[in-house]
């Protein structure tokens, strides 16, 4: 029979895991829902906001330092995710396959720039005092800094909701994401619109970087670890759908957690995939189907 206790660690252990593809698979699910580019280059960009989390962490020591490289990081990456829409995806945008492949160049550029200025081996990130130690609840010691990320995807979550609900920005996001001509018809700005989710996801992307740099050291590859399964989590989703996206992001980390207690971990993600497979073979359109002009063209 297996423990409670035990059992309740895991699907902890899932949830957080969750958090972590939900903030890695916004910036991809923004992007293709908007303007059906696959950015090949994201995981690279999650890589950058762990970097900027090494360095801020540097200058600005303390409890603070972490909060001051969280938003470093949303800036920095915002920006780089605004310069690679502006210089590359935006002139290929009309070709799907050019633009994965200029993305993929892109991730191997980035990769052995950062092999190069920071070394193979990659930096650690150490984490406030604050973080250190658990919570104690019910039966279970649920770790202070699962428990921030898992707070810090609510609250992403939440303004990205508020800010596409409730702005001028957010309409005009939906009114492009349902009909580009349209929108452009009616004088919506659709590059200026294209570059501010782009940059918007690749911000979100920096912030999972911060996350992940609490979780382990930062490396070259640390973006190439976790950008496939991001990939899943948005196709399981419904291409474009946020919700989908998270609602997504639970199922394959609850999955693969519980899977774990009865196979070991590399098995356990060999059923996640196969779970994944055989739920788009009943399901093709998702978790949430999401119809739009652009998707339907």
């Amino acid at each position: 029979m297996i423990d409670p206790s035990f059992l309740g660690g895991q699907v902890f252990n899932g949830l957080s895991v969750a958090s972590i593809y939900v903030l890695a698979a916004l910036g991809l699910a923004l992007s293709f829902g908007l303007m059906r580019v696959i950015n090949m280059a994201h995981g690279e960009i999650v890589m950058f906001g762990g970097y900027i989390a090494y360095l801020v962490m540097l200058v600005v020591p303390g409890p603070l330092g972490l909060f001051a490289a969280m938003l470093g990081a949303f800036i920095g990456a915002g920006v780089l995710g605004a310069v690679l829409e502006t210089t590359l995806v935006s002139r290929l945008a009309e070709r799907p396959l050019d633009t994965l492949l200029a993305t993929w160049g892109v991730s191997l550029i980035a990769q052995q720039a950062a092999r190069d200025i920071f070394g193979a081996t990659g930096v650690s990130v150490t984490a406030p005092n604050w973080m250190e130690g658990a919570v104690p609840v019910g039966g279970l010691s649920l770790p202070m800094a699962r428990l921030f990320i898992l707070a810090t995807a609510v609250v992403v979550l939440g303004g990205l909701a508020l800010l596409l609900k409730t702005t001028r920005i957010g309409l005009l996001v939906r009114a492009v994401n349902q009909d580009r001509a349209t929108a452009a018809a009616m004088g919506v700005s659709v590059r200026r619109v294209d570059m501010v989710v782009f940059a918007l996801g690749a911000a979100v992307a920096g912030v999972a970087g911060v996350v992940l740099a609490l979780l382990g050291p930062v490396t070259p590859n640390v973006g190439q670890s976790y950008i496939v399964t991001a990939f899943l989590v948005v196709i399981l989703g419904g291409l474009g759908s946020m919700v989908g996206t998270t609602i997504a992001a639970v199922i394959i980390g609850l999955f693969s957690a519980l899977a774990q207690v009865f196979v070991d971990v590399s098995f356990a993600q060999v059923l996640m995939l196969l779970f994944v497979i055989v739920f788009l073979q009943f399901r093709p359109q998702g978790v949430i189907a999401v119809r739009t002009r652009a998707l339907d063209a």
